[in-house]
Order: structure tokens, then sequence, then C-alpha cells
């Protein structure tokens, strides 16, 4: 009788261990963003291949319009403001990097010169991003959508900041090229993550 309430209980475990084995197989399916009621959308000039890595800055926007210029102008208009946006994050943190491992006197002062003349560098190389993707549609209404990606490489900007810096009088004497071009490779690096 003894032997038999053990078998019994031992085949009822099994059965319970085989059910639930059996119930979470099922359950870890993974469900479709279709199975989900959700459309995957497949949106030109953006993804992998059009983000910011460690060598390039680079940004992605629509425009929409009843006119085909006007959207074109308002995808590169609104690419270029996240770029911008992209940059000063960028460029800040270098500058306020830079000078704070720097040991410099005048620290405030030069902190202020650095993000005074790299904002004016920004304004500069944002006119000289290049387009890497446009696509233009219509709408079933009939309006335009632009889709823009455009990149500035950084080595182009490191380059045009270098200039910038290297040529104010009273930042020349405490400006270390290889330290702000060490400081900016790491931040454009930390872009890639």
């Amino acid at each position: 009788m003894k032997n038999r309430i053990t078998f019994y209980l031992v085949a009822m475990f099994i059965s319970v261990v085989i059910t639930g084995l059996v119930t979470s197989c099922k359950s870890s399916k993974k469900t479709t963003v279709a199975q989900q009621g959700e459309t995957e959308l497949i949106i030109p000039c953006a993804g992998t291949g059009y983000m910011t890595d460690n060598e390039h800055l680079r940004a992605n926007a629509i425009g929409e319009s009843m006119d085909q210029m006007t959207s074109k102008k308002k995808a590169l208009t609104e690419a270029r403001a996240i770029m911008a946006s992209e940059l000063q994050t960028v460029v800040k943190t270098v500058t306020d990097n830079y000078v704070k491992s720097g040991e410099f006197d005048n620290k405030e002062e030069l902190l202020e010169r650095y993000e005074s003349l790299t904002r004016e560098v920004i304004k500069q190389e944002l006119t000289g991003t290049k387009t890497i993707c446009e696509k233009m549609t219509q709408t079933k209404g009939g309006n335009y959508k632009t889709y823009v990606a455009i990149e500035l490489a950084g080595n182009e900007l490191l380059s045009s900041l270098n200039n910038r810096l290297s040529k104010d009088e009273m930042l020349k004497i405490d400006y270390n090229y290889e330290k702000f071009k060490k400081t900016f490779e790491e931040e454009m690096n930390k872009l890639d993550d």
C-alpha cells in the first residue's frame, strides 16, 4: 500500500512538471508586430546606416508640404537643427572636459571663449553638411514628403575647431591640439555606443 501511494505521488509530480513545461513552452512563443495589431513602418533615410557613429555626426528628418521644394526645405532645416543640437552637445562636452582637465589659471574665461568660438564653428560647419540620403514621396492627399539624412565628418569638424582655436591669441597660450583631439575622439567614440 505504501508503495502504491509513493508511486501515485511520483506520477502526479511528474505529470505536474510535464504540464508546467508544456505550458511554459507554449507561452514563450514570440508574437510578431502584425499579431499585436501593429504595422511596422520602413522609413526612408533612417535606421542603422544613417545613425551617428565615431567618425560621422548624422541626422535625419522628414518634411511635408503641398509644395515639393518646401517639403525638402523643411526636411533639411529640421535635420540641420537636430545636427546643430547634437554638435553643441558634443562640442560642449569636449570643451568642458578639455578645459577642466587642463591646468589653466583662468578656467572660466577660457571656457567662455572656447564655447563662443565653437558656436561660430558649428554655424559655419552646418553649411558644409553632406546629404547622404534623400527620398521624396507623395501622400494620398497630394502633399509631398521629403525624407533626408545628412552627415558631417568628425575629422572635418575637428580640423575647423583646431583652425579657429589656434588662431585666437588669448587661447593660443593654453591650447594643446593633441590633448583637444584626444578629448574630441573620446566623445565621438561614446556616440557609437
